[in-house]
Parts: structure tokens; C-alpha cells; sequence
């Protein structure tokens, strides 16, 4: 027989360590924007002649992750279709990493003003003419943010130069894009003429230092969490890691929720310094997990290599042995075998995404050899590298021990 109230009784029954968890996650826009007031102002200043009737200079955005660069495009957009000054101002904002086609792009747009668009199947030139009727329905100005938009011009600037001309297609309304990425070099892809009339102002954001992340944690925590849940080393730690990881707050946002989350599900009336550190390990155990899901076949051949050879209780890994593994597994998955002086440079690689570590040792007169230690719990990735359907015939491989041994 069920417990009355069913399986989730005794959990909800708990006071709980949130009052207001989304608080802390990016899609949560706060109504104060601490070390971002120069931003703020840059970008209301650019979107200002909007609520005159004119057209803004289109603008981009540029900083790392986790520097404000989306808060604020939707914080001060959210003020201009506010402002009441006489003048309809309408904002979309788009993800670019989630909506990333010309397609998609126009035909979203299309649905904000109720155009009934397919999701394929229309030629784009009717997308595109279904949008631009529906914009010169009324006068208004309508900012279009694109976020992410680099990810977008790596298929093509075509829906960039599109919009960058609509104006001179229509008569009652105007439009503005805000562009916004984290990569700073993505113009020099554009076409010169997207380039000069997307970017004819930009922002930059630098990254935030440890103490205003933690005035930016402080704000968010007092929203999120019931009082007296959080120990006083937790916001300090956060905001230390953050900073380490080049002033990202939104990791550090990231990482505080989690602590949380992790103090509920261990049913700690507190959350502490160790769920800190315990969030930390996850979510860099996350991020690893993704890149190695991105590698090529080949480099994921390389790490199934060193997880064998610690498998075999190898003590001292160096790239000959691997080189030697890789070579057994090769022929396994139907794939040719790169040279000796490949591998050496993708185990390189592998070092620098910090999924391994290597250290150069000195043999004497026989020269030199890296030694290779996993980053990450060898369990873990096996299982994670067999998610590739063409390394699941290596899920039962008896590699000879041999193999491990290096000419």
C-alpha cells in the first residue's frame, strides 16, 4: 500500500532549504544589475532614439561567459517596452545556439506578430515576406536580441544581412538587432557589408572579480534561500571559484544553487562549505562529460586506450604504451590508425580540455617520454565513451597485456 499522499509526501513535507531556487538560474532577470551600471547605460543610450520613433544603432555585445551580457540586453529591454514614452517599442530576444537557422530565425519572429508559419516546408523568401508584412502592421520600433549570434554565422550570414536591410523595406516600423556572443572574433567571418551595419556600436563586459560576485551571490542568496540555511563560508567559496574561473558568475550562480540542492537531497538542514566543493565536483564532471561526448572518434580511441591500460593496473602510463593500445582497439572499430607523432599531439590536446594530465620525463640516454595520468574517474568515462555506438564493440575487448608495452 502507498503512503498517504503518495512518494513525494515526505519530501514536500520538508521545510526546505529554497523559498525562490529559479532566482539562481541564468533564464532569471533581477530587477538590480550590481557592477553592470556603465553597461546599462551604454546600451539604454544606443536604444534611446527608439522611444523618439527613430531607428537605434544596431549594436554588439561582446564578453566572456557569465559576465551580464544577457541580464542586461533583457533588463534594459524590458525598460524600453516600459517606458510609456508614446512610442510602441517591442523586444524578442532569440538564442541562437537553440534556434540556429535562417528558418527558425524568420519564423520565429513571423510567430511573435501571430503569423501561422511551418515549422520547414515554407521557401524562406515567403518566411521572410510573412515577417516583414506583419512587422509594417503598426508603427512601432521592435529590437530584435540575438544571443549567441556567432553560433549562428557559422551556417551562414544570410539571415544577418536580411535583417541589417529590412529597414530600407519597410515604411511604418523600425528595427534594431542587438547582437550579443562570447567571441570576440566572429565578425571577421561577416560579409563587409553585415559587418559595418551590424556593428556600429559595441559593449564590452569584463569579466567580475571575486568581491562582486559575492555582492552579486549575497543579492541572489537573500531571494533564494530561507534564512539562516547558508553557512557563512559558502558564499566566499563560490564566489573564490568563480573568480578562479576567469569572473564567470553565472558558474557561480550555478554552483551556490546546486550546493542547495545537494544539502535538500542529503536533507542537511544547512548548506556547507562541502556541498560547495561536492557542486563544484559535479559540475565539472558535467562539463568533462560533454566535451569528451564532442571529441572525434579517434581522440576518444586515445582515452579508451589509457582507461584499459589503468584497467590492467599499468602504473607509469606513457604515449608509447597507449600508442601501442590504440593500435589493438583500431582494427576493432574499423578505423585506420594514426601515426605515432598524431597521437602524441592529441593526447596534447586532451591535456589542455583537462580530461588528462601529462608530465614530460627524462629516460637518460633512452630521451624523453610523457607520463599520463586521468583527470577524471575512469569508470565515469568508460562509460561515457561507450555512449558512442562505434565504441560499443569495445565494451567486452580483453586487451592482450602486452599491449601495453611501448617499442
Amino acid at each position: 500500500m502507498p503512503l498517504s499522499g503518495g512518494l513525494f509526501a515526505d519530501l514536500l513535507s520538508q521545510s526546505g532549504i529554497f523559498q525562490n531556487r529559479d532566482v539562481l538560474r541564468p533564464t532569471y532577470t533581477p530587477s538590480e544589475l550590481p557592477h553592470r551600471e556603465e553597461q546599462i547605460n551604454s546600451l539604454a543610450s544606443v536604444l534611446a532614439p527608439a522611444l523618439r520613433g527613430e531607428t537605434p544603432s544596431n549594436v554588439l555585445i561582446y564578453g566572456k561567459t557569465g559576465t551580464g551580457k544577457t541580464a542586461v540586453a533583457k533588463y534594459v529591454g524590458k525598460e524600453l517596452e516600459e517606458a510609456g514614452f508614446g512610442v510602441k517599442c517591442s523586444v524578442i530576444y532569440i538564442n541562437c545556439e537553440v534556434v540556429d537557422t535562417q528558418y527558425r530565425i524568420l519564423a520565429h519572429l513571423a510567430r511573435h506578430f501571430d503569423k501561422e508559419i511551418p515549422m520547414t516546408g515554407w521557401p524562406t523568401d515567403q518566411v521572410y515576406s510573412e515577417f516583414r508584412n506583419a512587422l509594417d502592421e503598426e508603427k512601432r520600433v521592435v529590437v530584435i536580441m540575438l544571443d549567441e549570434v556567432d553560433k549562428l554565422v557559422k551556417k551562414g550570414d544570410d539571415v544577418l544581412y536580411n535583417l541589417s536591410r529590412v529597414n530600407s523595406d519597410l515604411l511604418r516600423t523600425r528595427v534594431n538587432i542587438i547582437g550579443i556572443s562570447n567571441d570576440l572574433k566572429f565578425t571577421e567571418f561577416l560579409d563587409p557589408r553585415v559587418k559595418s551595419s551590424l556593428g556600429e556600436d559595441e559593449i564590452i563586459f569584463p569579466p567580475y572579480n571575486a568581491e562582486q560576485i559575492k555582492e552579486i551571490l549575497d543579492q541572489r542568496a537573500s531571494l533564494a534561500f530561507r534564512s539562516g540555511v547558508l553557512e557563512d563560508d559558502v558564499i566566499p567559496l563560490c564566489s573564490a571559484f568563480a573568480a578562479q574561473e576567469h569572473g564567470d558568475a553565472r558558474r557561480a550562480l550555478d554552483l551556490l544553487r546546486i550546493s542547495g540542492e545537494l544539502a535538500e537531497r542529503s536533507r542537511s538542514a544547512v548548506v556547507t562549505e562541502n556541498h560547495v566543493r561536492s557542486a563544484r565536483d559535479k559540475i565539472e564532471q558535467d562539463r568533462v562529460e560533454e566535451v569528451i561526448k564532442t571529441l572525434p572518434t579517434q581522440s576518444k580511441l586515445v582515452l579508451y586506450s589509457i582507461v584499459l591500460l589503468e584497467e590492467q593496473g599499468t602504473r607509469n602510463i606513457t604515449t608509447s604504451a597507449v600508442y601501442n593500445m590504440y593500435k589493438q582497439l583500431c582494427p576493432l572499430v574499423e578505423t585506420d590508425y594514426l601515426t605515432h607523432r598524431r597521437i602524441t599531439d592529441l593526447i596534447a590536446e586532451l591535456d589542455m580540455l583537462g580530461i588528462l594530465h601529462t608530465v614530460v620525463i627524462s629516460k637518460g640516454r633512452y630521451g624523453r617520454t610523457k607520463e599520463i595520468t586521468l583527470s577524471v574517474y575512469p569508470g565515469k568515462l568508460k562509460i561515457t565513451l561507450l555512449q558512442d555506438y562505434r565504441l560499443k564493440v569495445l565494451s567486452n575487448v580483453v586487451v592482450p597485456q602486452q599491449a601495453r608495452f611501448g617499442a
